[in-house]
């Protein structure tokens, strides 16, 4: 009989994946906490959350127990004439954590389309003011997903390139990070003078995908600022920042100035169920109030609102209200403190940087930094040999565990850095 590996090659087209000389995938047959449970028995410990998303770890008991609760009830409904109390229950609940001036609630299937709806939001938002306003300004190595509209607000990539020609044009400018915070601040001032800019759209604080880039509140707010003195909209992506990421509920809770479109995902269910959010503030959904039809916002999913989806969500949501949550989430930002303590001298790395519980590393290698760096694979590699789950970007190393994960757990990982690193070279 076949294994699962060898089903998996014949059938199966991975995402990232080179089909020609890929490495055989690992069959994973059960999960729980921290942990990853393979075919032949062994136990891997997922230091990302699987792609950022399994915020609470896998399988919690009390998200699978609302899950099973919601679909012996309503499974999944038509979200256009119809709605139901898990969606509208969500919808309250997140506004509560989102600053003030958010206003409603639109849900679609994932951090993509999520920014797909916030980009069609905000340009239309001009089109029905009948402004002629199409711009949209976003940082230079900023990912916002692989659809159309994401891929055009993203970075150039090997992500986007064979796209180039197919996408919309973005006025890309600089990060705001360490260094470089008045560069790119003049940029953004030279290009709001310059253009009738629509929207700006950010990773707050931290670039997930484009190297774990890091940047400061302050600089993002005196952004933020610029753009309302010039109307134009901006766009929080806290598809991966949000839900205690950076160590608050949101990475915009820390700003003066509040963002006009919040886009989120990925934590939102605990990593339990595919869902997209994007809220908006009255003033946005003002321009769609008209007995026109056309000033309609005619986007939709199958699956929006999904009832079981979002009564995961609320299972999440739950959790993460609890009173003592932050206590994990400030007990991994002090372990991750003082591992990047020891560690920044070593001759072997060129960065350290930490934001909440996100720790990254950037590793000393003769190329230049990028996703297709040669020494991805060997860390890739020996990460797994140990049985650490590690997906480098690049020469970037980061840790973005789940919040159960244990100080044991931790502090293995933490020493199979420095094993990987004294390979490498040693402390200075």
């Amino acid at each position: 009989m076949s294994t699962l590996s060898e089903r998996d090659a014949h059938a199966v087209w991975h995402p990232y994946t080179s089909l020609k000389n890929a490495d055989i995938h690992i069959p994973i047959v059960k999960a729980k906490g921290a942990y990853l449970y393979a075919e032949n028995g062994d136990k891997y410990i997922d230091a990302v959350s699987s792609w950022w998303v399994n915020t609470h770890g896998h399988c919690h008991p009390y998200i699978a127990k609302k899950v099973y609760q919601q679909i012996k009830k309503l499974d999944h409904v038509i979200f256009a004439g119809f709605t139901h109390a898990t969606a509208i229950e969500l919808a309250e609940r997140l506004l509560s954590h989102l600053p003030e001036n958010q206003n409603k609630i639109f849900f679609s299937d994932n951090g993509s389309t999520a920014v797909e709806v916030a980009i069609k939001m905000a340009l239309q938002y001009y089109y029905n003011k009948e402004i002629n306003k199409k711009n949209i300004i976003a940082f230079k190595n900023a990912y916002h997903g692989d659809t159309f509209g994401a891929m055009s607000v993203s970075g150039d990539s090997l992500f986007t390139t064979p796209f180039k020609d197919l996408t919309f044009d973005v006025i890309r400018i600089e990060e705001p990070v360490k260094n470089n915070e008045t560069a790119a601040l003049n940029q953004l001032k030279e290009v709001l003078e310059r253009k009738d800019v629509a929207a700006f759209i950010f990773e707050p604080l931290v670039l997930g995908a484009g190297g774990m880039m890091m940047y400061e509140a302050p600089i993002l707010d005196e952004m933020m600022a610029l753009c309302k003195k010039h109307h134009v909209i901006t766009i929080a992506d806290e598809v991966m920042t949000g839900f205690f990421r950076t160590g608050h509920f949101f990475a915009c809770d820390v700003l003066k100035n509040k963002p006009d479109i919040f886009c989120l995902s990925k934590g939102i269910t605990g990593g339990t169920m595919p869902l997209g959010v994007t809220s908006c503030t009255q003033k946005i959904q003002n321009a769609f109030i008209d007995d026109d039809v056309l000033k309609t916002l005619y986007h939709g999913h199958s699956y929006t609102a999904n009832s079981v989806a979002c009564s995961a969500a609320l299972a999440s949501m739950d959790l993460y209200e609890k009173q003592n949550f932050i206590k994990h989430v400030k007990r991994i930002e002090k372990k991750h403190n003082y591992f990047l303590k020891s560690i920044k001298t070593h001759s072997s790395l060129t960065d350290v940087r930490q934001k909440g519980t996100i720790l990254a590393l950037e590793i000393k290698t003769e190329s230049q930094t990028t996703y297709t760096n040669s020494i991805r694979e060997e860390i890739k590699s020996f990460f797994l040999n140990k049985k650490i789950l590690i997906r480098p970007l690049g020469n970037i190393l980061y840790l973005m565990p789940p919040y159960c994960i244990t100080n044991r757990d931790l502090d293995y990982i933490y020493g199979t850095i420095e094993a990987f690193l004294d390979k490498r070279g040693k402390k200075v």
